[in-house]
């Protein structure tokens, strides 16, 4: 399919215009004006572009692209090489940032709700980042960080009391540590984020609010991977997901 047709999609079914991001969301950089194949992934890497460029990718898909608001403009350094990879061997780049978090459907919250067996029930935070509701059956604390865990093979980092039943939770993935006092304004039980900050550990102590830092990698490896598969579905494209390994 055409680029522009592809990108026209993704921009109206994304929602991506309405959004102040912190990077400009859709086309990034402009390779081939055909797309057959696209490799997918959680950051425009240069492991990532290696992906693309050993598999012939016609575009890569990402969910935390480049030009990042207050980065050093000049191409130099790591900067050069990544930007290098991509034009000699004509590759696009597409990325939606906070558009790819919130939608209802493909968003990494909206994937998160399903893989852990939470019921949304609202929206909360600056743009409606953040989601809150319910699990479909009461659990402790510690129930749910277990699933949490093995969902994203990754144990992550429990800061609250283990024992204590879960009725409300709220989350939002990546770097979204900010939220908490809204979250905890709200009469959650839990609140799940992919980082946490030295601060954080206090608020739950103080508050009674139990945090789960589940990773801001692990916690961002599916909207971009079920955006893949419906653009798949949709269009025929040969899509693949590259997971390149991070730890945090």
């Amino acid at each position: 399919m055409k680029r522009e047709e592809l990108t026209r999609y993704l921009d109206e079914i994304l929602d991506a215009g309405r959004f102040k991001d912190y990077c400009p969301n859709g086309l990034q950089v402009e390779g081939r004006p055909e797309i057959r194949s696209l490799v997918a992934g959680v950051t425009a890497s240069q492991a990532l572009l290696d992906v693309a460029v050993a598999r012939a990718a016609d575009a890569i898909l990402v969910h935390h692209g480049w030009f990042w608001r207050g980065e050093d403009g000049r191409v130099t350094g790591i900067r050069r090489t990544r930007l290098q990879t991509l034009l000699h061997h004509d590759i696009n780049l597409i990325a939606y940032h906070l558009p790819l978090d919130s939608h209802p459907q493909f968003g990494n919250n909206a994937q998160l709700a399903r893989r852990f067996g939470w019921l949304p029930e609202g929206r909360f935070g600056e743009q409606d980042i953040g989601w809150h509701g319910r699990p479909r059956e009461p659990a402790s604390v510690a129930a749910i960080s277990a699933r949490v865990a093995a969902e994203l093979q990754r144990e992550p980092l429990l800061i609250g009391d283990g024992e204590h039943p879960v009725r409300r939770v709220a989350w939002c993935s990546g770097g979204a540590q900010g939220l908490f006092e809204e979250a905890i304004a709200l009469g959650v039980d839990l609140y799940l984020s992919g980082e946490i900050s030295e601060q954080t550990v206090h608020l739950a102590r103080e508050s009674g609010v139990a945090y789960l830092a589940a990773g801001h990698h692990a916690s961002e490896r599916y909207g971009v991977q079920a955006l893949a598969a419906h653009l798949a579905e949709h269009f025929g494209l040969d899509c693949h997901f590259a997971d390149v390994d991070n730890p945090v």
